[in-house]
């Protein structure tokens, strides 16, 4: 699929419906700084209140607006398999690249339960299929032993994990096949999971910092080892902030500020509070975003 830096975008809101050309100058954004793939309607893009049309055009959108310069990626995850396979056939349809499928969340599916809904998708698109396990959203782990299974369907691809845990992430790595790819689902754990084995990032910093997160995926991958960590550490602040309110609250007042988007968000998400708010907007000015 890719290595290095994949954005989780946000999708732009404006009086209440998708605000299209500020998803273009974000998708811009984007191509002109090194960003190595497009994941549209993840949990950053505020996936789960898009109606069916809204999806439809966004992936058109996004299709369209990059033109194949890079991977476009949909996330098409439920936590109906039913619902999921509509939405990955949608993606087909429309010309994705591949699609990013959560583990079904509220259900809390057994690891049988995981392994049937991941096969029964992927048996259902051509496309490339990546796991997405966030615990800490789902209240399900997926476990290194359900993701080694699922790497024998030849058309699951990689895993995104969000988990944290880098002992389940070495367990993944000494279970999978060479060719299958880990990626870091959280923007602090990008060098621990490329420690481990990984190859890259679906990030959320990206939407912010595009060019610094592919920068520093591509000095761990070429071996400037030290000068990676030094961004890591650089940004650390950054990303705590990022996520000091659910994401993509921060997210979004954050390229608000930048002047990219209006900061709307889809209830029951709430704009960010105003203390942690100024917090961001020191630190973008401190690292000189703003």
């Amino acid at each position: 699929m890719f290595t290095g830096s994949g954005v989780a975008i946000v999708t732009p809101f404006k009086g209440g419906k998708v605000d299209l050309e500020a998803f273009k100058k974000l998708i811009d954004f984007q191509l002109e700084n090194d960003t190595q793939a497009l994941i549209v309607l993840g949990t950053t893009g505020e996936a789960s209140t898009q109606t069916n049309e809204e999806r439809e055009l966004l992936i058109k959108t996004a299709i369209e607006k990059v033109n194949k310069k890079i991977p476009v990626i949909i996330g098409t995850g439920s936590n109906s398999t039913d619902i999921s396979i509509k939405y990955t056939k949608q993606a087909e349809s429309l010309g994705a690249d591949g699609v990013l499928v959560v583990t079904p969340y509220y259900n809390k599916a057994t690891q049988k339960g995981l392994i049937q809904h991941y096969t029964a998708i992927a048996n259902a698109t051509s496309l490339p299929v990546i796991l997405y396990n966030v615990p800490g959203r789902t209240g399900v782990n997926m476990e290194p032993t359900t993701v080694a299974e699922l790497a024998k369907v030849e058309n699951i691809v990689a895993t995104k994990e969000a988990g944290g845990n880098m002992s389940q992430v070495l367990e993944i790595k000494r279970l999978v096949p060479e060719d299958f790819k880990i990626l870091s689902g959280n923007d602090d754990n990008i060098l621990p999971i490329y420690s481990c084995g990984g190859h890259g990032v679906i990030s959320v910093m990206a939407n912010v910092i595009p060019k610094e997160t592919q920068a520093m995926c591509k000095k761990f991958m070429e071996g400037n080892v030290e000068e990676a960590i030094q961004l890591q550490v650089k940004y650390k602040k950054l990303i705590n902030l990022l996520f000091v309110e659910v994401n993509p609250i921060p997210t979004k007042a954050a390229l608000a500020a930048m002047g990219y988007l209006e900061n709307e968000l889809r209830l029951p998400l709430t704009s960010m509070e105003e203390s942690t708010e100024k917090q961001l907007v020191e630190e973008m000015k401190r690292l000189q975003i703003l």
